[in-house]
């Protein structure tokens, strides 16, 4: 059967319309019985409801935005945003939500598309990938009225809700594993220091070394951007310096570092080991497979929608602030069975 209206699926089941309308939108206050009827009904005609008509009764788009300020040049060539989207997208399925992707490449791009953003009826909520310091799209999405939820804790969070991982604790376990491996000399590739990422894990990195009773040495600690080819030009400029082991803030860096230790003629993890962050499908791949810091990327965009939903349902406040734990996955990049093998030797 086509062209089936709700007064159609309400005859049918001998119920109201109004009562079609609540099962459809998956409200409580319908009987089992009556919502059973309706379910079977809908699934034996395969009907499907009108999208529009419904976005006008509830003046609801059921649309969120994905925004990608133009701080973000990793979009296409970092695995992590894949990741990350597939668990949006996978949420925004679930809820009956269509995904709608904002790219912006430079300032003049945000100044076009915020209008279009926040006009009222085009996006229900918005998650808007949080980046560096001072960033003006965020603070302008902060005083609108679009109910919004940031990926990462923002520089400046205020009364904004976010999703994000214990950077902190993260890199502290990493750079731990590699002092109770025995490495004396330990270097760091950090992600952007003006992004609370970055900052985060170097300051897991300090405070590992410093509890460790090691002093911070400068000359074995670069900045990196999370991109591949600055994983490559820090670890090239670090070799010198006499390094046994890096952590690496992310494992696209950690994959650069790894090509520049080779072409140097050194190994890993004979000569430097290695440990990343992220745990994405190259870091297995990785020859030798990378140790690195799993954070739960496909969760944390499941829990971003979960979360807009509930502002968009409830309000701003109080704001939402949900940190996922991490988890340090050993693999052979750091040597481990390595430095149990000098142990025994002597």
């Amino acid at each position: 059967m086509t062209n089936l209206t709700l007064e159609d699926i309400a005859k049918m089941a001998g119920v109201s319309r109004s009562t079609v309308s609540r099962v459809i939108n998956k409200h409580p206050n319908v009987s089992e019985d009556a919502r059973r009827r309706i379910l079977e009904i809908i699934n034996s005609t395969g009907f499907h409801p009108n999208i529009a008509a419904r976005s006008l009764a509830s003046q609801k788009s059921h649309i969120i935005g994905l925004v990608i300020p133009r701080s973000v040049n990793t979009f296409f060539t970092d695995p992590y945003f894949p990741r990350l989207t597939q668990g949006i997208a996978e949420a925004c399925n679930d809820h009956d939500y269509t995904l709608s992707l904002f790219l912006f490449h430079t300032e003049e791009d945000e100044r076009k598309l915020f209008p279009r953003i926040s006009r009222h009826g085009l996006v229900d909520g918005t998650i808007i990938q949080s980046t560096y310091a001072e960033d003006e799209f965020f603070e302008t999405l902060r005083n609108s009225d679009v109910p919004f939820v940031a990926a990462g804790r923002p520089w400046h969070p205020g009364d904004a809700s976010y999703v994000d991982v214990d950077n902190v604790n993260g890199a502290y376990s990493a750079v731990r594993h590699l002092v109770l491996l025995g490495y004396r000399r330990i270097g760091t590739i950090t992600g952007p220091l003006l992004t609370t990422a970055g900052i985060d894990r170097f300051e897991g990195y300090k405070k590992a070394l410093t509890d460790s009773g090691f002093s911070i040495d400068e000359s074995i600690i670069s900045i990196g951007d999370f991109t591949e080819s600055s994983g490559y030009y820090s670890a090239q400029k670090m070799i010198p310096y006499n390094l046994d082991a890096l952590f690496i803030a992310s494992d696209n860096m950690a994959l650069g570092a790894i090509q520049a230790i080779r072409e140097a003629g050194l190994h890993v993890p004979e000569d430097i080991a290695i440990v990343g962050y992220d745990d994405l499908p190259p870091a297995r791949q990785a020859i030798p497979a990378l140790t690195t810091v799993r954070q739960p990327i496909r969760r944390l965009g499941i829990e971003l929608v979960e979360t807009l939903l509930d502002i968009i349902e409830n309000g701003p406040f109080p704001p939402r602030r949900m940190i996922f734990g991490t988890e340090l996955v050993v693999r052979e990049s750091c040597g481990k069975n390595l430095a149990i093998a000098r142990r025994m030797n002597n």
